[in-house]
Order: structure tokens, then sequence, then C-alpha cells
């Protein structure tokens, strides 16, 4: 098996992964691990070869635009001290405790390598946590925290992380230049993301067509990491920026086809990539059993102890964290997501996997320093955050859904119906506000005003059943079963009619450009 077949194995493993782990009740990037273990074990699959500058340039760009997508400015904004609190003080104090307790107990093992190792093993990996939530049904205001917390996580441990390879690279470190560093490393991503956001918007209303403006923002996080490098700022922080211009400016609310599209070509891309960097997490299996060979008990004792730092760090410092975020809730009238009780405090604690960044980092470690000597404990560096990436992921991935259930913890349906009810009732609103503004101005028949009046009242309705009265309710119900019934007959005509097109295809003389425009238009019918 060459490096191609496997990429393509590793593909496939991705897409069966999702309905596999919905049948088991895995979350699929558990599963996605397991397969790499397995095959990292195989003697005939090859050692995973990608040159370490590659790793996090071709994963986390994609990975976090994807993520951001299902965000928004105002939720970041409004979450800003949980954000903070989890997300950058937590990546501190993981990475003090893992360097210190590092720096202790592997001998030779220099303080800057120390910091390099607490950097990379500190964030927890938002998309295993995201997708474990998606699948628990855990409450919204968690799974909010959950995201915040997993891209502002892997934005400081990345920084931080460059920080550290530079003084244990060039085996000097000044405090003050590392903090200057880091001010301009987030000016210039910060002004990038804002500039290539501004500049893809602008560049979208000129493409027009969904095709490319969907391309275009494929293309998109890639130029923003890797122009964001260039100037020695913080890719990640860049791509962070630019897909949250794009959430909050570039939206057109009438290009239907172009975000239905999109949002379909961006879950193929956050499954099939996802897949593959969890996959590749278990084959770099490899590395790790070629590095422990003859010294077993000793990784095993080192990577242990680290593991034991990491979780219970993130338990020790979520309880004090916690309860100040909820006085400080308390106290001010707030719009933030935060746990509201202790079992969402656990549940909190316990979906801290390490994962994606977790392994793109570890792989990027160099080979060697500026004075052409080998990088530091590289090897044992390597086994100890393999360790820690699988004894999180694998063990705190398969046992969450057991905690969630045995805890109690899920989503809040009421609260989720009452949002749904409001914006249902806005969005009648806006329509029957349209209606009586084209009335002012044109000349509509009675009976077609009355036509469209009830229309705009059933906009609200369908998307929540709850705003029709109660004598009403019935008998909407009795015309959605009737709607209902209609549609399936005109969709089975449709179908009739797209199996004779399609079979024209095949016939002597079709023109294939022509029927795919003909099928085209039925499918569109068929989607309104």
């Amino acid at each position: 098996m060459d490096q191609l077949a496997l990429l393509f194995v590793l593909l496939l493993g991705a897409v069966i992964s999702v309905p596999m782990g919905d049948r088991f009740k895995v979350p699929a990037p558990v599963l996605m691990t397991l397969l790499g273990i397995v095959l990292a074990l195989l003697p005939f699959v090859p050692n995973v070869e990608i040159p370490p500058d590659l790793i996090l340039p071709l994963l986390l760009p994609p990975l976090l635009y994807a993520a951001v997508r299902r965000t928004s400015w105002r939720q970041f904004t409004a979450n800003l001290r949980p954000i903070f609190l989890l997300a950058v003080a937590l990546v501190f104090v993981t990475m003090a405790c893992v360097a210190a307790v590092a720096d202790a107990i592997v001998p030779g093992l220099p303080l800057a390598a120390a910091f390099a190792l607490g950097a990379l093993v500190a964030p927890p990996d938002p998309v295993a946590a995201t997708a474990v939530a998606g699948q628990l049904g855990l409450p919204r205001r968690l799974v909010s925290i959950l995201e915040g917390e997993g891209l502002f996580n892997d934005v400081t441990a990345i920084v931080l992380y460059h920080v550290a390879i530079a003084a244990a690279v060039s085996g000097t470190f000044s405090p003050w230049k590392a903090g200057l560093d880091l001010v301009l490393s987030a000016v210039v991503a910060v002004a990038v993301g804002l500039a290539l956001g501004w500049g893809a918007n602008k560049l979208m209303e000129v493409l027009g067509d969904a095709t490319l403006q969907i391309g275009l923002t494929l293309l998109v996080p890639y130029a923003s990491y890797v122009m964001a490098e260039e100037l020695h700022g913080s890719g990640v922080l860049a791509v962070l920026t630019t897909a949250l211009f794009l959430a909050e400016y570039g939206s057109d609310a009438d290009d239907v086809m172009t975000r239905l599209a999109g949002h379909t070509f961006w879950n193929i891309v956050d499954t099939l990539v996802t897949g593959v960097a969890f996959g590749l997490v278990g084959l770099e299996l490899h590395n790790a059993i070629r590095t422990a060979s003859g010294r077993w008990g000793e990784l095993l004792w080192w990577a242990a102890v680290v593991v034991v730092v990491v979780v219970f760090a993130r338990l020790l410092w979520l309880l004090p964290a916690t309860w100040l975020t909820k006085r400080l809730h308390a106290r001010r009238d707030y719009d933030e997501d935060i746990p509201v009780s202790w079992r969402e405090t656990v549940v909190m604690w316990w979906s801290g996997m390490r994962g994606v960044a977790s392994v793109a980092l570890v792989l990027a470690i160099p080979l060697e320093t500026d004075t052409g000597a080998p990088f530091p404990s590289r090897d044992e560096i390597i086994f100890i955050a393999f360790g820690v990436i699988m004894a999180t992921l694998v063990l705190q991935g398969l046992t969450l859904p057991w905690l969630v259930r045995r805890l109690g913890v899920k989503a809040d349906t009421d609260r989720e119906k009452e949002l749904a009810k409001a914006l249902a009732i806005r969005a009648a609103k806006a329509a029957k506000q349209r209606l009586r503004e084209i009335e002012e101005n044109e000349e509509l028949p009675e009976e077609l005003s009355e036509q469209m009046m009830r229309r705009a009242y059933d906009i609200g309705v369908r998307i929540s059943p709850e705003l029709a009265e109660d004598e009403r309710r019935e008998a909407y119900r009795e015309g959605a079963r009737r709607v209902k019934r209609l549609r399936r007959i005109q969709q089975e005509m449709l179908s009739a009619a797209r199996h004779e097109v399609l079979a024209a295809r095949s016939e002597p003389g079709a023109d294939p450009e022509v029927v795919d425009r003909v099928l085209r238009h039925l499918d569109v019918r068929s989607l309104r």
C-alpha cells in the first residue's frame, strides 16, 4: 500500500464512520482514530510521510473555517468572559503545569522544549467535543462554550507553541521579545483577516455564480493563513478573523442557492478533513511505537503522569472559573452562555479531548535546531504527546456518552421551542409588513390579498405550529396533511418526469447538455 492508497482509505473511512458512529453511538472522530490505530498495526501499511511544515497549513484552515460557520460574532462577543477564562487562561495554566512536571520527570528535557510540549497538549479539540455534543443532545449553551473554547484555545496554544519552539531552536529566550512578538502576531493576523474578509466579500458580489462563490470560500482560509504567516502573524487567528467577518457580512438573505449549496459543500469538507486528521492521529502510533522501542516502562510512566496533569488541571481550573463566571453573571445582565450546574461543569471537564490541533503541532516539531543538532528530546515529546492524545480522545470520547446519560444533562427543548416561536413571529410580521407595502403601491384583488395574508400567516405557523390558536391548530394540521399528500403526489410526478428525461440521455441523437439543462430545471422545481 502506498501513500495515495492510504489517503483514499482514510477518506472512505471518514465517510463510513459517520453512519457507523450514529448506529453504535460512538463519535465519528473516535472511530477514525481507532481505524488509524488498526492501520498503524498492519505490517503492509506505510508510515505517514508528511513534511512537518505542511501539517498546520493543510489541516487547520478548513477545519477552523468550517467550525466558525456554526457560530457568530454576537455569540463570540457575548461569551468573551467564558472564552477568556477557558480558552486563553486555561491554555496558559495547562501549559505551565505540564512544562513544570515534564521538566521535573524527563531527564535532559530543556525548559523551552517542555513548554512546547505543554503548549501542544493544552488545547482540547473542538471538532471531537462538538461532534460528541451534537450526538448527545447537550444544552445549546454548553455546545456554544465548547465551540468558542475550541476555536480560541487553538489560537492561543499555537501562538505559544511557536514561541516555545523558537526558543528551543535558537537556544535563547527573551520574555519582552516574546510578549512583543505575541502582540505583533495578533495585530498582523487581525489586520490580514479583516482585509481578506472584506476583499473576499466584495469579490463574491462580482462573481455572482454560486459555484464560483463556494470555490472562493475554499481558497480564502488557506490564503488568509499563508498570508498571515508570511507577514509573521498568526495564521490561525487570521483564518478565525476572516471566517467571522464573512459569517457576519458575507451572507445575502436572498441568495438561497449559494447558502444551501455552501452548507452542503462545507459539511462535506468538514467530514473528509476531520476524518483524515483523526485517522492520522491513529496512524502516527507508528512513530510512538518506534520511539518506545526498549524504553516502554519509563515512557509510559512519563506519558501517564502528563495525562493526569492535563486532565486534572482542567478540572481544578474549571471549578473556580465556573464559580467566578456565575457570580459575575448574576451581578450583571450579560447575555452569555455558562454552565448552570455542577453536572454541566463535569461534562465540560470530561469533554476536554485532545485531537487534531495537538497532532498537527507534534508532527510540526522541527527535526533540528539552528546549530544543526537534533531537536532536544523530540522522540520523548512525540511519545508523551501521543499518549495524552490517545488517552483523552479514546477514553474520554468513549465514556462521555455514558457520563452525560448518568448525570442527566440534556438540551432545554422548551427554550429552543420558545426561540423558534419568537423567530417565527418575527418572520410572519416581516412578511405581512412587506405585503402591506406592496398593497400601497399596487392594486391587488381582494381575493388575492386575503390569500397572500393567509400565506404570510402560514410562514410563521410552518416554522412553529404553536403559533396557531387552539381552535385553528387542528384545522392547520389537517391542511398540512393535505399539503403533504399533494407534495408527495407532485414529487412522484416530477420523479417520473426526471426518469423519462434521464432515459433520453442515452438515446441516439440526444444532446447531453440539453438533457442536463432540462434535468436541472426539474431538480430546481423539486427543491422548491
